[in-house]
């Protein structure tokens, strides 16, 4: 089959060549993949994996065996999936990380959800938004997109921080109260930071943290290191906290949570770049070089 091996030597250390077939194991069903989506980080990182394995994590496609154990959706099923080895013609993966995709939702938008989409849900999930003051840095990103509407969503009073004015675009009809360059103009105390710049900029977030407050750091798109003055951290009264998260175990009732609300008209998949897989070193260049505000999918 064909599919997006890692090769330190290409541009974004990423070819379309060819790989063998998966061999699912009793609780995997096997995809036909129609469609994946590239998440800044995987592309970024893809040459510290060994070379020749195959890439990705997002994809959307059409059952084409069910898992053997009887589990999962029946073969000719569309959905959307998230599991190693993604770009790929065919992938195998764990029954539990995928969605049926209802009637009506385009593939290509179901793959751009797994997840960026998780992630933000998860880690908004986690706290209590009505009514509360939630910062999302990077908001132009894949994470951050996704974040801003499922925020505005649950209610939350959302401050939007890009990194400059061209990618405030469209940030205000997903949902966005305010938004901002860096942190300029964020002139009271807000509960919640999702943060996915990270470095000196997430330490300035810190002071911008109300008493209770949580940082959850979910990226890093900084090439700097978070320096924290000394006692910055201490704070009087109900504690600040700050942790990381990154938990995508058995997804799929949150990627069907996240379809729903596509298939509902009330979230956008934020697709801004698309094109065929043949186009992979063009769209990973784009990636990296954050001309894409929000997501990238390539379409086999």
């Amino acid at each position: 089959m064909r599919a997006l091996l890692v090769d330190p030597d290409a541009p974004g250390s990423l070819r379309l060549s060819t790989a063998a077939e998966p061999e699912p194991a009793p609780h995997e069903l096997l995809i036909d993949v129609t469609h994946i989506s590239l998440n800044r980080g995987e592309v970024q990182f893809a040459g510290r994996r060994p070379p020749g394995t195959v890439h990705g994590y997002d994809a959307a496609g059409v059952v084409a065996r069910a898992a053997a154990n009887g589990s999962g959706p029946a073969v000719g099923t569309r959905v959307a999936a998230f599991g190693a080895g993604a770009w790929a013609e065919r992938m195998a993966v764990d029954t539990t990380a995928v969605a049926e995709v209802p009637d009506g939702v385009d593939p290509a938008d179901a793959a751009a959800l797994p997840m960026a989409g998780v992630t933000a849900l998860r880690t908004l999930r986690a706290r209590d938004i009505l009514g509360r003051r939630v910062l999302i840095t990077g908001a132009a990103g894949g994470v951050g997109r996704y974040a801003v509407q499922l925020a505005a969503l649950g209610g939350a009073r959302v401050i939007a921080s890009v990194g400059s004015a061209a990618r405030a675009a469209g940030l205000r009809e997903l949902g966005a109260h305010q938004v901002v360059s860096g942190l300029d103009g964020i002139d009271r105390p807000v509960d919640l930071i999702l943060d996915t710049v990270g470095g000196p900029q997430l330490a300035a977030a810190w002071e911008l943290l109300a008493p209770g407050g949580v940082v959850q750091n979910i990226g890093w798109a900084s090439d700097e290191p978070a320096v924290f003055a000394p006692y910055s951290l201490f704070s009087i009264g109900p504690a600040k906290t700050m942790s990381t998260f990154g938990d995508v175990r058995e997804v799929g009732p949150d990627l069907a949570t996240l379809l729903g609300l596509v298939a509902a008209g009330r979230l956008s998949p934020e697709i801004d770049w698309r094109g065929p897989w043949e186009r992979i070193d063009e769209a990973a260049r784009e990636l990296l070089d954050r001309r894409i505000a929000g997501k990238a999918v390539l379409d086999l």
